[in-house]
């Protein structure tokens, strides 16, 4: 179970919306998206306040949708050098801040997520786009929903109090 408040304005003002479970289309209730609390679970976000959709890394006021993470005991993933699971392979089972210096893989085009969820962000230090990882396999960047192949870090989907 989990506890999440959207905001149509900064500083948790104007209309709100508060989940507890997924939802797959919030248009119908927010027009746009500025801050956000988190109360509990793990929501792609972890739990605390944020008073400006910038403090999230947000691209934009918009957030069409929200799922909530459920708890796993462990993490593993596979990273590839090149689509369909071909070139050097390497296997994580803990958040990397950057990549390339940790791997020296030139770039990372597909994935096996053997446990857990993970947050792939596409520069170091969990910074940029975000894309949500769950079980499963992302042969080429458009399964994770990508247009380029950046890849900078990795942090375990985890719920933290």
């Amino acid at each position: 179970m989990g506890k999440i408040t959207l905001y149509e304005d900064r500083g948790f003002q104007g209309r709100h919306y508060e989940c507890s479970s997924d939802h797959p289309n919030l248009q119908p209730y927010l027009s746009r998206c500025n801050s956000v609390r988190v109360d509990s679970g793990c929501w792609f976000l972890r739990r605390g306040d944020y008073a400006d959709h910038q403090q999230w890394m947000g691209l934009s006021d918009s957030v069409r949708s929200c799922r909530l993470i459920h708890h796993a005991s462990s993490h593993r993933l596979r990273i590839y050098e090149r689509e369909d699971y071909r070139g050097q392979m390497v296997e994580i089972t803990e958040d990397c801040s950057s990549l390339h210096d940790r791997f020296h893989l030139s770039e990372i085009h597909s994935f096996n997520v053997l446990e857990g969820s993970w947050v792939l962000y596409e520069l170091p230090n969990y910074r940029g786009r975000q894309y949500l990882l769950r079980l499963g396999d992302y042969r080429r960047r458009q399964d994770w929903g990508a247009t380029d192949a950046r890849v900078g870090s990795l942090r375990r989907a985890v719920e933290l109090y």
